[in-house]
């Protein structure tokens, strides 16, 4: 890791603060869960559907009977739950109505595997299974709290931020890895560095990690709005299945597309300096040094 040398306030606050827009859905900050809101259609008889994909990701937004599932490679899939929806952990239904269960049980940061029905205009989930363990994390995430910080109101309460002011925080380092033009997939050598970065912060009591993505000036704003989304998506999801950073610890990535250049876009050199994610290790000062 190294540590960082240029605006470190200016960037996280940054990051911290963007909410990005794509075609398909706005996102906005609901209760410290980021949500998506989908427009309105009209929905066929599941009669009148056939069989679609499956579906294997990390929970990334919920809106009423809507779910954005991120995949490993940064794609994200819109799902719609309906009664007929079934729901289940490792150990069998959960027992609930169908409209409690998703509200109650289908948290931003939950591990699902989605079995889905096909129709003119989406998805529907026929089927979401999700392993009780994998439940509890989440429902970590969505409560904000930890064991570990439940002695510290202010720990608590830094975890629980997903907005917050950088000032609150102490910038432990920064890793970054690099994508070829286009690209998100990490290579051997990028992913054996985010296991190590994943090691030493989690010799770091408090240590939360915050993912942010950026491109270089190829493209249109929405383009690399995107591109810069499904890269630190792919980071995100490499640090929790491949490293096992908890969700927990994870605040909430962002995308940046070209601001906040680390070069000049002007040449190739450049540009592929700009194209990376940085893994930011951020402790709250109330608690360091505990």
């Amino acid at each position: 890791m190294n540590l960082m040398s240029k605006s470190p306030k200016a960037l996280i606050m940054a990051a911290m603060l963007v909410a990005p827009v794509t075609a398909s859905y706005a996102q906005y900050e609901d209760n410290g869960d980021v949500a998506a809101t989908v427009y309105g259609e009209r929905i066929p008889n599941r009669a009148n559907m056939t069989e679609g994909p499956d579906v294997d990701g990390i929970i990334s937004a919920r809106m009423g009977d809507k779910m954005q599932v991120t995949m490993a490679d940064g794609t994200q899939t819109v799902i719609t739950i309906d009664d007929q929806t079934e729901i289940m952990s490792k150990g069998g239904f959960l027992g609930l109505a169908s409209k409690d269960r998703a509200a109650s049980s289908l948290f931003n940061g939950l591990p699902v595997s989605v079995k889905t029905l096909q129709y003119a205009n989406g998805l529907m989930a026929d089927e979401i299974k999700f392993k009780t363990d994998d439940l509890k994390t989440a429902s970590m995430i969505h409560n904000g709290t930890n064991q570990r910080f439940t002695k510290n109101e202010a720990a608590t309460e830094a975890l629980r931020g997903r907005m917050g002011d950088i000032d609150q925080y102490n910038i432990k380092g920064t890793t970054e890895v690099y994508f070829d033009t286009g690209k998100w997939n990490l290579s051997a050598a990028d992913q054996q560095k985010l296991c190590s970065t994943a090691s030493q912060a989690s010799a770091m009591d408090n240590a939360l990690l915050l993912v942010v993505g950026y491109t270089d000036s190829v493209g249109d704003q929405d383009y690399n709005q995107e591109l810069s989304e499904k890269r630190a998506g792919r980071v995100v999801n490499y640090l929790q299945q491949a490293c096992g950073w908890k969700p927990y610890r994870m605040l909430t990535p962002t995308g940046m597309a070209e601001a906040d250049p680390a070069a000049d876009n002007s040449t190739e050199e450049g540009k592929a300096q700009n194209r990376r994610v940085a893994v930011n290790v951020l402790v709250s000062k109330s608690v360091d040094g505990l």
